[in-house]
């Protein structure tokens, strides 16, 4: 019998140009960071990535997206839990360098559950 493996959601925030790297992967993958950006950070909850895209993403980029996506729980339990803020801003701290096997973890494809545009 097979056994699937347990699931944690996880959500990201990004821009359009991130989007779009996403979407040229088939929506299987996050792009590689940026050599200033390294650590590549999930968060934990939809309402924390929403304020993110809509607080930050959408004054500088005029757009946020939040998407989300599951990984394989056992695989992202190597990976310290950071709260960066009050109880609801909890990130996953992936190195940059660990993005690659990360990606292969994840279950599924990443989906768009909000859109934050300017007024």
């Amino acid at each position: 019998m097979r056994h699937e493996p347990a699931a944690l959601l996880l959500y990201r925030p990004v821009n359009q140009q991130e989007l779009d790297l996403i979407a040229a992967a088939n929506w299987l993958a996050f792009p590689p960071r940026l050599p200033e950006q390294p650590i590549f950070y999930p968060v934990l909850n939809e309402a924390y990535a929403a304020q993110i895209a809509r607080d930050w993403n959408v004054p500088y980029y005029g757009v946020g997206y939040v998407l989300h996506f599951a990984v394989d729980a056992d695989y992202a339990a190597q990976f310290p839990v950071q709260n960066v803020g009050n109880r609801e801003h909890d990130e996953l701290w992936v190195p940059a360098e660990e993005l690659e096997e990360f990606n292969r973890n994840i279950l599924g494809q990443i989906e768009v559950v909000a859109v934050f545009r300017a007024e």
